[in-house]
């Protein structure tokens, strides 16, 4: 089980991770090194994202 003081701040951690990653992908170049980088923390922020709503979701049932 996931404590909801910690459920919170990883959301709240995730969704800050995603939502910077995305504003920054458009001034990014694509060939560039930073663009990958960016790409990679956004889909770390999904990841988190999704394993907060898979814990909630599986503690409730």
């Amino acid at each position: 089980m996931i404590a909801a003081e910690l459920g919170k701040a990883i959301f709240a951690i995730g969704a800050m991770i995603l939502s910077m990653s995305l504003l920054l992908l458009p001034f990014l170049d694509r060939n560039s090194a930073e663009f990958f980088v960016t790409v990679f923390a956004a889909l770390i922020g999904v990841l988190m994202l999704a394993l907060v709503a898979v814990a909630v979701r599986s503690q409730r049932h």
